[in-house]
C-alpha cells in the first residue's frame, strides 16, 4: 500500500513560490492601478448623477435656471461613456486577478501556463485601454460652457 504522503502532489518549494510571486508582481501592480482607476470612475459617475438629479429638480416655472435642463442629454452621454469605461475596467480587473490565480494553480499542478497568462494579460490591457479611451471621451464632453460659467 502506498502511503498518503506519496499520493499527495509535490508542493512547491520556497524557491518556486518566490519565482511565482515574482512573476505575478506586474499583474498585482496592474490590479492595484485598475482598482484606483475604478475609484476615479465611480467618483465621476457620482458627480454626473448628482448633476442630473439637480437638473431634474429644477421646476418648470424656474425661468432663471431652466436653460440648464438642456444639459441633460450631454449628461446622459457622459454617464453612458463612464458606465462602459467602468465595465471595461472591472472586467480588466477580473482578468488580471485570474492571471494571478492561474499562475499559482498551474505552479501547484506543474502545468505550463504561459500562453493562458499571456492571453489574459493582453485581454486585461486591451480592456483597460478601452476604458481609458472612454474616460478621455467623457472628459472632452465634460468641458462645456455650462460647467465653466462662474
Amino acid at each position: 500500500m502506498q502511503s498518503v504522503i506519496e499520493l499527495l502532489p509535490v508542493t512547491p518549494s520556497i524557491d518556486q513560490l518566490g519565482r511565482i510571486i515574482g512573476n505575478v508582481a506586474a499583474p498585482a501592480f496592474l490590479l492595484g492601478a485598475v482598482a484606483a482607476f475604478i475609484s476615479v470612475l465611480m467618483s465621476r459617475i457620482n458627480r454626473v448623477i448628482d448633476r442630473a438629479q439637480f437638473l431634474h429638480g429644477i421646476g418648470e416655472g424656474d425661468n432663471a435656471r431652466s436653460y440648464l435642463k438642456a444639459d441633460i442629454p450631454r449628461l446622459r452621454r457622459r454617464a453612458a461613456l463612464l458606465n462602459r469605461s467602468l465595465f471595461c475596467s472591472v472586467v480588466a480587473a477580473i482578468l488580471t486577478a485570474l492571471i494571478i490565480v492561474v499562475a499559482f494553480i498551474s505552479a501547484l499542478m506543474h502545468v505550463a501556463h504561459e500562453y493562458g497568462v499571456a492571453v489574459l494579460f493582453i485581454g486585461a490591457l486591451l480592456l483597460f485601454c478601452l476604458s481609458l479611451i472612454d474616460l478621455a471621451r467623457e472628459t472632452r464632453i465634460a468641458l462645456h460652457d455650462n460647467d465653466l460659467r462662474m
